[in-house]
């Protein structure tokens, strides 16, 4: 009788907790996993030199040197060549750009093969590598050399004009500069191709590398901020680390293949995609860009079965012709951010039954969630190992003063389940926050001082989240002088200082609006026109194209006479971003960026339905 009522309860049991607590099982698996992780970074911090993501490419080549690594427009290359081709890379810049160790080495180079040799190459000469976005010019490219202390960039034959324009103030900051394509001769810039091809393929000295740390730095990523110009993340290998076991925890193996289409230059692209790929050893489909009439055919031609997004790609998905081989695919798993609940639906009806795992995150953050139940529109739930580990929390903030609410005590108050939140997430050993480079003033701006208790310390993600009643995180928006379109973050300031470079424009205000059927925001700026001046529709085109990448140029404007600021004259954006761009309930003159005439031409009521309709392509 004893032994049949535990065989009733051992049966019971699990039933009550699954329909009790219907996350519990999938919760410990999570928590199971991220205890290995933690497990295998205690185990790699302890090894002298530490145990790298280098190291672990390293170990794949020698455990399935035949095995594909990479796949480049009609190109296979195994791991075995990754790793010949990379030492031939370090050899040439050491013998001939005379790269050291602990030296620092910008990379402004598109998606190709050779931007993985490239960086396999300068980590094996134990340098720190700062990925620039290949959108960035002039003033931008200049100052994310000079903001990393870059010795040398390293670019490719598209780039190297823009290179060639900022030489002389490259040159002044004494940063060298090689390409390392055949096909590039640009004055000024060292062309190493020969050299490659000529080195040795021997693997450059252990002793190189033997002072990095777990908490080195290995990369620079760039973000945009309230400055107005990019600011260098600092990536130390830990954080490195724990961006590459992200695929590991989602159940990603050796035998996957990943998709890459992301920049290698923009985290998701790089920390989470290529990274994560080298940790599991398994074979990557690299491309140029996106390309939404071709994603799936190359998906089916190489067998994909894991794909990266953020919020934008699948709504570009979603909107291609429908076909009959739309479920003719192999894959299984998409990891990414930013997807609408309705886009998320849309994409599992039109696409099959492919497992979304929503992440949250920042680059420089020091904390993120991963949805791995599968919550469709949340970035995950509150798990309580994780919050022990990572203490986080939801606070009131004003819109207005753009702080957080703090009570009679002068502590902040958190949201009750409902509302939405502040994230802030405190910093500590186990979540630290490495802060960004030569930007002191910008790395404690992040900080958020005395938030529960006096002398604590917070990262302040500026990004607004709700926690539903059972536990689920929501995005709600971002905070601040940024706004995101087309998975970057605009800086606001850096867009007003290029328009006001205009001599007929006073002021600029600049902010994002909402797009029906779009994630993020597009960019809107209102103008106050000099004295007598009247606005240059052409002249103002010409320029923005000039002097800033595609997401952040403004693709409306709004005229006024003045612009309104606060008592401390910081502009009000609040108010400008609430009445977006039509020009039924705006009476100020309005201008739409149309490229097919290369102006800004008069917004009319027609523009704006075909905006609105999703009938005109932004």
């Amino acid at each position: 009788m004893f032994y049949s009522f535990l065989i009733g309860l051992a049966i019971l049991l699990p039933l009550f907790i699954h329909f009790r607590f219907p996350y519990f099982f999938k919760e410990c698996m999570y928590v199971l996993k991220l205890i290995n992780v933690v497990r295998l970074m205690t185990k790699f911090r302890s090894q002298t030199p530490c145990y790298t993501v280098l190291e672990c490419f390293q170990d794949a080549t020698r455990n399935h040197p035949d095995k594909r690594f990479i796949i480049f427009e009609g190109e296979f290359y195994s791991y075995r060549d990754a790793d010949r081709i990379s030492n031939r890379v370090a050899n040439a810049l050491r013998d001939y750009a005379h790269v050291r160790a602990g030296q620092i080495v910008a990379l402004f180079h598109g998606n190709a093969p050779l931007y993985v040799w490239t960086w396999l190459a300068l980590a094996k000469l134990g340098c720190t590598v700062a990925l620039l976005n290949t959108n960035i010019r002039s003033k931008s490219l200049v100052h994310c050399c000079n903001c990393c202390n870059a010795a040398v960039l390293i670019t490719d034959a598209d780039l190297a004009p823009a290179v060639a324009e900022v030489l002389p103030s490259l040159r002044k900051q004494n940063v060298s500069v090689y390409v390392l394509s055949d096909s590039c001769e640009t004055d000024g810039i060292v062309n190493l191709s020969a050299e490659v091809i000529s080195a040795s393929e021997g693997s450059p000295p252990l002793s190189l590398r033997y002072d990095i740390s777990i908490k080195s730095p290995a990369l620079y990523i760039y973000t945009s901020g309230t400055t107005g110009l990019p600011k260098a993340a600092v990536i130390n290998h830990e954080r490195l680390w724990a961006a590459a076991f992200l695929l590991r925890m989602l159940g990603v193996t050796s035998c996957d293949v990943i998709y890459i289409y992301l920049p290698l230059y923009h985290s998701a692209g790089f920390l989470i995609g290529l990274s994560g790929a080298l940790e599991r050893g398994m074979t990557v489909v690299l491309r140029r860009k996106f390309s939404a009439s071709r994603f799936w055919d190359d998906c089916r031609e190489h067998k994909v079965t894991v794909i990266q997004y953020i919020g934008e790609i699948m709504r570009y998905l979603c909107n291609t012709p429908k076909r009959d081989t739309d479920h003719d695919h192999s894959v299984r798993l998409a990891v990414g951010n930013g997807i609408r609940a309705d886009t998320w639906r849309e994409f599992i009806q039109r696409f099959g039954n492919v497992r979304i795992c929503e992440l949250y995150g920042a680059t420089e953050g020091n904390m993120g969630f991963v949805n791995y139940l599968g919550k469709v529109g949340s970035i995950g739930r509150v798990n309580t190992l994780h919050k022990m580990l990572c203490p986080y929390a939801f606070i009131k903030f004003d819109p207005e003063t753009e702080e957080p609410v703090r009570n009679s005590a002068g502590f902040c108050v958190e949201v009750p389940p409902g509302e939405t939140g502040l994230l802030v997430a405190k910093i500590s050993n186990i979540a630290p926050f490495n802060g960004y480079a030569k930007d002191p003033q910008q790395t404690e701006k992040k900080k958020l001082k005395n938030v529960f208790q006096t002398g604590d310390v917070y990262f302040n993600t500026g990004d607004l989240i709700l926690v539903d009643h059972d536990g689920f995180l929501y995005f709600q928006d971002r905070i601040g002088d940024t706004f995101r379109w087309k998975g970057e973050n605009v800086a606001t300031t850096e867009v007003s200082e290029m328009l006001i470079m205009l001599d007929f424009i006073e002021e600029a205000n600049v902010y994002g609006v909402k797009l029906p059927g779009h994630e993020g925001r597009i960019g809107m700026a209102a103008l106050k026109l000099k004295d007598g001046a009247e606005f240059d529709g052409s002249a103002t085109y010409a320029h923005v194209k000039n002097v800033l990448p595609a997401y952040a140029i403004p693709r409306f404007i709004r005229i006024q006479n003045t612009l309104e600021v606060t008592g401390t004259f910081k502009q009000i954006k609040g108010r400008l971003v609430q009445e977006g761009f039509s020009p039924n309930t705006i009476r100020d003159e309005l201008f739409f960026l149309d490229d097919s005439e290369q102006t800004f031409v008069p917004m009319t009521e027609e523009i704006f339905m075909l905006i609105s309709e999703g009938q005109r392509r932004l």
